[in-house]
């Protein structure tokens, strides 16, 4: 059927719905007929006779029925009313003539009507724009009367009932939204923003299972919308469980429980005008004693506790620039009280952050310089990033700030600075956070960055490798990459602190703290080498030789990240590559493919790739240090691809030097070449770099051929060639 029911509910009978439903059933007997026409014509071209004799039977008698029939309504088609002679049996062609007539006059009728439907549709767009217009600027009540004048010319536009739910769902109309939503279903089972739209309706009713039913179907109709669907699911778990827990408290309030009572008392003091300031920060602090509960922090919430800065000397001591002692105490009261009434309870952090004085003063809060403020500022934050749905209220507000403000506290000797990059941490992988660091981040973010990184030794050490280990969480953005990437400043500073890291002579540069810094920067430097640009060109040289001289680094994590920057520096740079042979970087890099570490190996022979690439020194240090290639045969069995593409490309560049390939006589060399050539490895530069190796190795010494032919791979070693001929 086109008007499926709805399973959620049935609409309410009006009027206006009584002339669609009328409207529908003229529809679907036009339907049927046409139905009934296309089983007539199916009968009449039936090889069965009886089928064609009871269809000509039936043909006749609809004929007459026509025929007799004057009746000119507008749901139904026009027919050919020539009068039948009902006495003589009509033969087969004229019956079919008369049917023909039928069709052409149905025909007609459905061209009217497309011509009168495509009048009609171009009417109720217009009508939609004006109430898509009236809904932007508020004017909800113009809304609906326009969705309402585009449903009288077209009934079933399935954007006009939920343009309209919504507007009604701004007026608190929620009944009506939700039966426009029903007919927005009618008109099409599978509208998402119908199911959305009365989920919200059935919500705002208390309709917690019905709520819960529209926002499974629109996750059944798409998956795609998981995030959608979840939101949404916790907002109505949320809003049951806020209902339950009023409902309680206020069972306790009537049965004059003593803790319940207290606060409701406490709240009417505090709000009692021109008291002394002292006065009000004594009441805060016996409130916030109070309201530790879950039933405390609800009746704290139902008698308007989120209304204290009302009070004008609370609202003037939170929000004065300059605090005096008894201003900054009663703030701190005022926090550690809100952070009783916020802690675990969601709907009470909505309400606060909700409150325009409280986001205003966050920032200036941690921007105060007084410890005490900070401290319990960032407590009270803490509350909120901890969790996802706190979250989700935090990057509500205007957050461009923060992380330039957080990042500062690595300057903080105490525990504000593990405080800060813990919100830091929690917040940095939320792209609306991402997004709202790009407006301060060249002028404000990167300037308290490097001159951090140049203070390494004067700062919380831990925390400061942990800022670093955020803004390359940050580097996922491709935009805050690339402007880090291109700053002078950021390299230099990077650089300055890899100065300090190899000297035995100074404590910092050996302590825990400083190493944590070292190993943070390094996984900075290899983020931001993902870019390419003039900056990188110009600092490759001395990145490289930082590195290399880091490869001596006791700790391996940190070898393991010097070995993974060189990876990636030397592309941008030939200079570079041959500043690092001069350090013996060849050898360096045997030694840890030898070692076997798996994340280091594949660091390693990637920088020897690039090495062998460019340079002749390089591939006569590998043909020197590697006898046999017997590290590079190994590499070729490895089960990463990388390692394996990487593996035969530097035997494919060293196999050009004379007598190379001659050192390879009677190894295995020829199979797992052509294992890996004629594999089925994802990354097709494993098959080609394995087959021009292969070819390079039967040009450069021609008894290897011997050896190809007894395993059959002539064929495979031909269509290398083009590889061959290519590089």
């Amino acid at each position: 059927s086109l008007s499926p029911r709805c399973p959620l509910s049935v609409p309410s009978v009006s009027p206006a719905m009584l002339r669609d439903e009328a409207t529908e059933a003229d529809f679907q007997r036009f339907l049927r007929r046409v139905d009934d026409v296309t089983n007539l014509l199916q009968g009449l071209q039936s090889p069965d006779s009886a089928v064609q004799e009871k269809a000509i039977a039936e043909t006749e008698k609809r004929l007459r029925e026509q025929g007799a029939s004057r009746e000119q309504e507008e749901s139904r088609s026009s027919v050919n009313r020539t009068l039948i002679n009902t006495s003589v049996r009509a033969s087969p062609s004229e019956t079919k003539a008369g049917l023909d007539g039928f069709l052409a006059a149905l025909e007609r009728d459905a061209r009217e009507r497309a011509q009168r439907r495509k009048r009609n549709e171009q009417l109720a767009n217009a009508l939609k724009e004006q109430g898509n217009e009236a809904f932007r600027a508020g004017d909800f009540a113009l809304a609906i009367q326009r969705y309402s004048q585009g449903l009288e010319k077209l009934r079933d536009k399935q954007e006009l009932y939920t343009n309209r739910a919504q507007a009604y769902l701004k007026l608190h109309e929620y009944e009506k939204a939700i039966s426009d939503c029903e007919w927005a279903l009618k008109c099409n089972k599978n509208c998402l923003k119908a199911y959305f739209l009365m989920g919200k309706a059935h919500l705002a009713l208390q309709h917690f299972a019905e709520s819960r039913q529209c926002y499974e179907k629109m996750l059944q109709i798409d998956p795609q919308k998981q995030n959608l669907f979840e939101e949404c699911v916790h907002e109505a778990r949320l809003q049951e469980e806020r209902l339950r827990e009023e409902q309680r408290a206020e069972r306790q309030l009537q049965a004059g429980n003593a803790a319940a009572l207290s606060i409701q008392e406490l709240l009417q003091r505090i709000s009692s005008p021109d008291q002394d300031i002292l006065y009000y920060t004594g009441g805060l602090r016996l409130l916030a004693g109070a309201v530790s509960s879950c039933t405390g922090q609800t009746i704290f919430r139902t008698n308007n506790g989120f209304s204290i800065l009302r009070n004008e000397t609370v609202r003037g001591a939170f929000c004065a620039e300059s605090k005096s002692p008894a201003e900054v105490e009663l703030c701190v009261s005022l926090l550690l009280l809100w952070q009783a009434a916020c802690a675990g309870n969601e709907e009470n952090q909505r309400l606060l952050l909700a409150q325009p004085e409280v986001s205003a003063q966050l920032p200036e809060l941690l921007s105060s310089g007084t410890a005490q403020l900070q401290r319990e500022t960032l407590a009270l934050i803490s509350l909120y990033s901890e969790h996802q749905g706190g979250r989700r209220l935090l990057l509500r507000q205007d957050l461009s700030r923060w992380l330039q403000i957080l990042m500062a506290f690595v300057k903080s000797t105490d525990a504000r600075a593990d405080s800060a990059m813990n919100i830091l941490s929690d917040l940095v992988g939320e792209e609306r956070f991402q997004t709202q660091c790009r407006a301060l981040f060249s002028t404000g973010v990167i300037p308290l960055f490097t001159q951090l990184l140049v203070c390494a030794r004067q700062v919380h050490q831990a925390a400061l490798a942990r800022g670093v280990g955020v803004l390359g969480s940050l580097c996922a953005d491709v935009g805050l990459r690339a402007q880090l990437a291109e700053s002078r400043e950021c390299w230099q500073a990077c650089l300055e602190l890899l100065d300090g890291c190899p000297d035995a002579s100074s404590p910092d540069a050996s302590s825990p703290g400083y190493q944590q810094c070292v190993f943070a920067v390094l996984g900075l430097m290899m983020n931001l080498l993902l870019e390419s640009n003039g900056t990188i060109q110009d600092f490759a040289v001395p990145i490289s030789g930082r590195c290399l001289a880091l490869l001596s680094h006791q700790d391996g994590r940190i070898v393991t990240r010097a070995t993974g920057v060189l990876s990636r520096v030397l592309p941008a740079s030939p200079s570079a590559v041959e500043e690092v042979l001069k350090g013996g970087v060849v050898k360096k890099m045997l030694k840890f493919l030898k070692a076997g570490g798996q994340l280091t190996s594949s660091y390693a022979i990637k920088t020897l790739s690039i090495c062998t690439k460019s340079s002749r020194r390089a591939q006569e240090e590998l043909l020197k240090w590697d006898k046999r290639f017997q590290v590079l045969l190994k590499l070729l069995q490895s089960e990463d691809e990388l390692v394996v593409g990487n593996a035969a490309f530097c035997l494919s560049q060293c196999l050009l030097l004379p007598g190379a390939a001659s050192s390879l006589l009677g190894s295995g060399v020829v199979q797992l070449l052509l294992r890996q050539a004629g594999g089925d490895a994802h990354r097709s530069l494993v098959q080609q770099n394995s087959a021009i190796a292969l070819g390079r190795l039967c040009v450069a010494e021609p008894r290897h051929i011997h050896q190809l032919r007894k395993l059959n791979g002539l064929a495979i070693l031909n269509s290398s060639m083009k590889y061959v001929h290519s590089s």
